[in-house]
């Protein structure tokens, strides 16, 4: 777990969605992104892949600045195994 992300930031999740098999692989990375929607595949604009992100459930509340919610996004840069 990232030092960065806190527990009650993750209160909201109802699921991970894998968009990849992680069984094989040695590890992925995790972030935090302002994102547009509870639910659904987001958006990806890192190098590398994204191989999961998370859903959130019906009463997590948006930014009332940005109307955007904050989801857990997993990816692999270029050079990961």
């Amino acid at each position: 777990m990232s030092v960065l992300i806190e527990p009650g930031q993750l209160a909201h999740e109802n699921a991970l969605v894998w968009l990849e098999d992680t069984g094989a692989l040695e590890h992925v990375r995790q972030g935090l992104d302002r994102l547009p929607s509870r639910r659904g595949k987001p958006a990806y604009h890192r190098d590398g892949r994204m191989v999961g992100y998370s859903v959130l459930g019906p009463t997590s509340r948006s930014s009332r600045a940005s109307g955007t919610s904050l989801r857990r996004v997993f990816w692999l840069l270029p050079h990961d195994r």
